[in-house]
């Protein structure tokens, strides 16, 4: 490969990995932002599942001192495959929150769903995030 294509090469990789991390252009009136939904699984081995009380005192104790500013909880229901390649199902809480892009927010549900997770003993708390322009 000539030095000239290895560098046209370089800046279009480059470019594309900067477009995989650059924020989105967002419209007038609206900021960027990020969006977060964590999924709280509501079966705990063979006993009574996580009951709406001892969720709602989750949600006062861990979440909402941590997003204060918000958040929107559904009701909802899931499977996935355990540890012995089973299916389970189960019903399970989705909270949806606005983040602000930085460490703190990503701490702050890292910490949630441990939080969880030891509480509850569940193997995990699925979190999904994803770039959003957001207007107030």
């Amino acid at each position: 490969m000539t030095r000239i294509a290895s560098i046209a090469a370089l800046a279009c990789v480059l470019m594309l990995a900067g477009c995989a991390t650059t924020p989105p252009a967002c419209p007038v009136g609206q900021e960027p932002m990020r969006t977060a939904q964590l999924f709280f699984g509501q079966n705990i081995g063979a006993k009574p599942g996580v009951s709406e009380a001892d969720f709602r005192k989750f949600l006062d104790e861990e979440l909402t001192p941590r997003f204060p500013n918000g958040l929107t909880v559904l009701d909802g229901g899931g499977q996935w495959k355990g540890e012995e390649n089973r299916l389970i199902r189960e019903a399970a809480k989705v909270v949806v929150l606005v983040l602000p892009n930085g460490p703190e927010a990503v701490r702050k549900l890292d910490d949630a769903r441990k939080a969880y997770k030891t509480r509850f003993r569940q193997e995990s708390v699925l979190v999904v995030t994803q770039p959003a322009c957001v207007g107030f």
